[in-house]
């Protein structure tokens, strides 16, 4: 095995692990530094391999995921952007479409959008939606347009023409006359970011895209930049939302791409545990700092999407947000993370985030500066966690100072004390969790009976039996490593890109040789950003979204490995009636199928885990030594064994009461739950006289 380096950025901690050369991994957590990103990773790295031994030139690659992107977008923190359009469409962005996320709310208020209109512009060109020019580029007028943009002082401009995705001349025609101008400034065309119809969704994407770029162009430079001065030799790869690698220069050209990098490597480390037990129906539970992000997986595979939200601005409701045009791993996330601060509302209610404290100044329990009551205060005031066991570097819990918060916060305004107040906090955010996978399954017409958990990240173990009971789940995976577990996913991730295009055609009248060129090219395309990062041989996959005429909104329907001559529209009818009963039951006879969008996904072949057998027990392993831990089935203080992971064997044992102790999380087992642990050193968890 060679040495690779994963490193996750998150909203309070940074992690680090290191892959060595017997393929076993080693770890280290610091607090996320806001002001330089980099910084975080190259503290988690030098820890590592100061510790271990290791020159940083042996290492054979880094892999990076960030929400440094996310994080811009929601804090409106990016660079000065004009958008350049068709003249007509200059309001999009803002109007967006006729959903209503708040059907009855006659003073709803839309999110601001991301670039006001004094910086935005229109130019009098015009195609139609099938790539010919109604109107033609008049150049004179493209530089009047420059000449404001000049005058402006704009970093970034994007460029987002009506029907650009069936032909971008216009919008590669403005990009250059840009910059023939100004060469050093960014330009993010819609033709390359997000190819796909709908205009709101098109031009929000290109928006963002150039919005983040000159901030995570700068980002991966630094970060480049300091590796190879600290003797990195090699290539640095991103991970991107669709859960595969990039170079960075392509992440550079197309950031949006990293909006949920993170979390896309927690799933596919779901995925990959999933493989090795043979669980076919997962719920991934990913909790960190700041969030909380929850996918499902089904064959070993978290589904995917082809857009999604960033800034959900009421309550986290679907339409409140910006929508992102590019390929994505599908997943709710809400902000339920160790550092989401608790609050009483105007009804007495307790309300846990969006807000978090991060890490600057985090939670009061850090005595970093923070005073606001969070949910890692309360898991230290409920006996979950405790300074003498807290695996984060230079950290040292305060309880007190974690009690004086709660009780400011929650306890005073509803006379309780920070025992009660701690409750409290500990079962809104469960609560607010587990309605969330239940509104994700629902979502996608999914019933959960039946699924296994996969808990990771540093705060889901802590919760994960919680949500088990509450959802009514028999069984739960906690991996080992499970602290760090989304930057071990970057380690399992495959080079791998999408490429996603609109081209209209029905089956009545099927554009068999334009559907085979758009195919062709996205193959292309595709292949060629996974070859700026491996010679692996790779693996192609097609997919095509279709509807009824007449229906407003697609469904994905996968394509087989049919070669491009082959292509008929008899194939295309049966693989969509296929994939529509799969969905809605039943096929309509006699209805024309239409399809809208065409994609192509290259990867690299990675090779499945070795299966795992199910280990029996042993033994039955308990402990001297306790802590006092409130069991929320039990509704009361409990005496919870104390066990160290490392030191369990496998088929030991533990029955709850119990905290199964490591370096960078804790598993809470309730009294009725017992855990234990495999070969592969994952604790199974089931709940007692459920069936497994």
């Amino acid at each position: 095995m060679t040495l690779r380096i994963g490193a996750d950025v998150g909203g309070t901690f940074t992690d680090i692990v290191l892959e060595q050369h017997d393929g076993s991994f080693v770890s280290s957590k610091v607090l996320t530094t806001h002001g330089r990103p980099e910084q975080g990773i190259l503290d988690g790295i030098s820890l590592l391999v100061e510790q271990y031994g290791v020159a940083l030139s042996e290492v054979e690659q880094i892999v990076h995921g960030t929400t440094l992107a996310t994080n811009a977008l929601i804090e409106r923190n990016g660079a000065r952007t004009a958008l350049v359009t068709t003249e007509g469409f200059r309001d999009v962005i803002e109007t967006r479409t006729e959903s209503r996320f708040e059907q009855y709310d006659l003073n709803i208020v839309l999110p601001t959008p991301l670039i006001e209109r004094k910086d935005r512009f229109t130019i009098a060109e015009r195609m139609n939606a099938d790539g010919d020019v109604l109107l033609a580029f008049d150049d004179v007028e493209a530089n009047a347009v420059i000449d404001r943009i000049v005058d402006g002082g704009y970093e970034a401009v994007a460029v987002g023409f009506l029907h650009s995705y069936r032909n971008g001349a216009h919008e590669r025609r403005f990009r250059d006359l840009l910059l023939a101008r100004l060469p050093e400034i960014a330009v993010s065309i819609s033709a390359e970011v997000s190819p796909q119809m709908r205009e709101f969704e098109r031009f929000n994407t290109v928006c963002a895209n150039a919005y983040i770029q000159p901030l995570m162009a700068s980002y991966l430079v630094r970060l480049q930049t300091e590796l190879q001065a600290r003797g990195a030799r090699c290539p640095l790869s991103l991970i991107h939302s669709g859960g595969g690698l990039i170079s960075v220069d392509t992440a550079a050209s197309f950031p949006v791409r990293l909006v949920e990098s993170g979390p896309a490597g927690g799933a596919i480390f779901a995925g990959e545990l999933a493989a090795r037990f043979g669980r076919k129906q997962v719920l991934s539970y990913d909790m960190g700092g700041t969030t909380a992000k929850i996918a499902l997986i089904e064959d070993f595979t978290p589904q995917t999407a082809k857009t999604f939200e960033v800034a959900r601005t009421t309550r986290f409701k679907k339409g409140s947000g910006m929508p992102i045009s590019i390929p994505v791993i599908e997943m709710i996330e809400i902000g339920a993370g160790g550092g989401s601060i608790a609050s009483v509302d105007g009804l007495g209610q307790i309300r846990i985030g969006p807000r978090s404290a991060g890490s600057e100044p985090g939670p009061a329990a850090y005595d970093l500066g923070g005073t606001e009551a969070t949910v890692t205060d309360a898991n230290l005031q409920l006996g979950r966690l405790h300074s003498d066991t807290f695996g984060a570097t230079d950290i040292d819990l305060s309880p007190a100072k974690a009690a004086a918060a709660i009780v400011a916060a929650v306890g005073d305004p509803l006379g309780m004390d920070a025992d009660l107040a701690a409750v409290g906090i500990g079962e809104m955010v469960d609560e607010n969790m587990t309605n969330a996978a239940r509104v994700h399954a629902v979502e996608q017409g999914k019933d959960l009976t039946g699924f296994t958990m996969i808990a990771f990240g540093g705060g889901a173990p802590l919760h994960a039996t919680r949500l088990m009971d509450k959802l009514g789940l028999d069984e739960l995976l906690v991996p080992p490593g499970a602290g760090v577990g989304s930057a071990i996913g970057f380690l399992q991730a495959p080079f791998a890109y999408e490429a996603v295009r609109s081209f209209y055609t029905t089956t009545a009248s099927f554009d068999a040789d334009g559907a085979n060129q758009v195919l062709a090219e996205l193959t292309a395309e595709a292949a060629s950003f996974v070859r700026h990062g491996t010679d692996a041989e790779v693996t192609i996959e097609r997919q095509v979204s279709m509807r009824y005429k007449g229906q407003g909104w697609e469904i994905p329907v996968r394509l087989g490995a049919e070669t491009f001559d082959e292509f008929s529209a008899e194939l295309l009818t049966t693989a969509f009636t296929k994939a529509y009963e799969e969905f809605f039951g039943r096929a309509i006879d006699d209805l024309v199928v239409e399809a809208v969008s065409w994609s192509v996904r290259v990867a690299s072949i990675r090779q499945r885990p070795a299966p795992v057998e199910t280990t029996s027990v042993v033994r039955t392993v308990s402990s001297e030594q306790a802590r006092p831990l409130f069991d929320p089935v039990a509704g009361t203080v409990v005496d919870a064994d104390l066990v160290e992971r490392d030191r369990l064997e496998p088929g030991d044992l533990v029955v709850g009461p119990a905290l199964i102790i490591e370096a960078q999380t804790t598993t809470v087992l309730g009294a009725h739950h017992r855990a234990v642990l495999q070969h592969d050193g994952t604790l199974l968890v089931s709940r007692t006289g459920a069936t497994s």
